[in-house]
């Protein structure tokens, strides 16, 4: 079953400790207006390969940050659903999956292992006053015992802060969509987010829609989607990023109704049929696809009505005729303010 008390913590760092091999969790102490907790954040997998895969965003854009800013201090339960501030890193659009690579979490030297790339903000958060972290993930307690980490009583926390779907053997048990794990470092001063987000090697980047259950007999490869077979010999592992979506007019000059466009570009060297493929909007409204995009050519295309692109903030999916994603961007509303500009990815 999915995680059972998902939600995101809010509130002021005010310690940290690194993980060790007896506990291979990077641990920070947390505090809201009356209250103390814990992230415990996974740095080590108990699967092979060892190693997870992070990325770090030093300048993390996204629509739901700024619903975050009105959030209360402490854990704030979050509905499982698209469009709201649940995290999903395949249906969000949260970030270029492709950007992340696995680190160990412990290695003699100065900032090359996980430990060191999470303590570099955390620190940071820590020496700013301002600053809060909103961590992502499953809640515990309040306990009747004092935290095993930061003795504080009752013991309080928050962990899972990473992805949560795709897995395999008995961790399957905790896949789910729309509830991933990760955080996000607010510095106001600097008018700046930071993005941690990590993931297990052995986790999968496609997953069911409704059980985030690992989908491995739909995997497909490029040469299917070719229009000249012969092009074959410029295959790929799969779809990902082959048809990019490259720009976007979010709010058109006056009424927006078939108005709105996406622009695609086809990075490979033959052309792609998109026949079934679709484009969805934040809320999974999907529009069907027709027709060859030529190789290395651009494609813009008008949204019908039932698919929108609201001014305020959103994100746009590219699924291929097996609903696999093969790329996704998020703009914000501040990108979309200039009615009639195209925003450009």
């Amino acid at each position: 079953m999915p995680l059972k008390n998902y939600g995101v913590l809010k509130g002021r760092p005010v310690g940290s400790r690194a993980a060790k091999t007896s506990n291979a969790h990077y641990q920070i102490h947390l505090v809201s207006e009356d209250t103390d907790y814990r992230i415990a954040i996974n740095v080590q997998s108990k699967l092979e390969p060892s190693e997870l895969e992070y990325l770090v965003d030093e300048k993390f854009s996204h629509p739901l940050v700024a619903d975050l800013l009105d959030l209360p201090l402490g854990f704030n339960p979050v509905e499982r659903k698209p469009g709201g501030l649940a995290l999903d890193f395949i249906r969000g659009n949260l970030f270029d999956r492709q950007l992340m690579i696995p680190l160990p979490f412990d290695v003699p030297g100065p900032d090359n292992d996980l430990n060191e790339k999470i303590d570099k903000y955390v620190l940071r958060a820590i020496a700013d006053e301002n600053a809060l972290i909103y961590a992502f993930g499953e809640k515990w307690g309040p306990e009747s015992i004092k935290d095993k980490i930061f003795g504080f009583l009752p013991g309080n926390g928050i962990h899972d802060i990473h992805m949560n779907q795709g897995n395999v053997g008995k961790f399957t048990a905790d896949d789910g969509v729309w509830q991933d794990g990760g955080m996000l470092i607010h510095f106001p001063s600097e008018n700046r987010w930071v993005g941690i987000f990590l993931k297990f090697q052995s986790q999968t980047w496609h997953t069911d829609d409704v059980t985030g259950h690992r989908i491995e007999s739909k995997s497909s490869t490029i040469s299917e989607k070719f229009v000249d077979r012969s092009q074959e010999d410029n295959q790929v592992e799969n779809n990902d990023n082959v048809v990019r979506i490259v720009a976007a007019l979010v709010n058109p000059i006056g009424d927006d109704s078939g108005k709105e466009t996406v622009t695609l570009l086809n990075t490979s060297a033959a052309a792609i049929d998109l026949t079934d493929w679709a484009i969805a909007d934040k809320f999974k409204n999907k529009f069907t696809l027709s027709g060859t995009l030529a190789a290395g050519a651009t494609l813009v295309i008008n949204l019908p009505t039932n698919v929108q692109l609201s001014s305020k903030g959103g994100i746009i999916t590219l699924l291929d005729r097996q609903g696999l994603k093969v790329h996704g961007v998020s703009y914000t509303q501040q990108q979309s303010q200039r009615q009639g500009w195209t925003i450009v990815f």
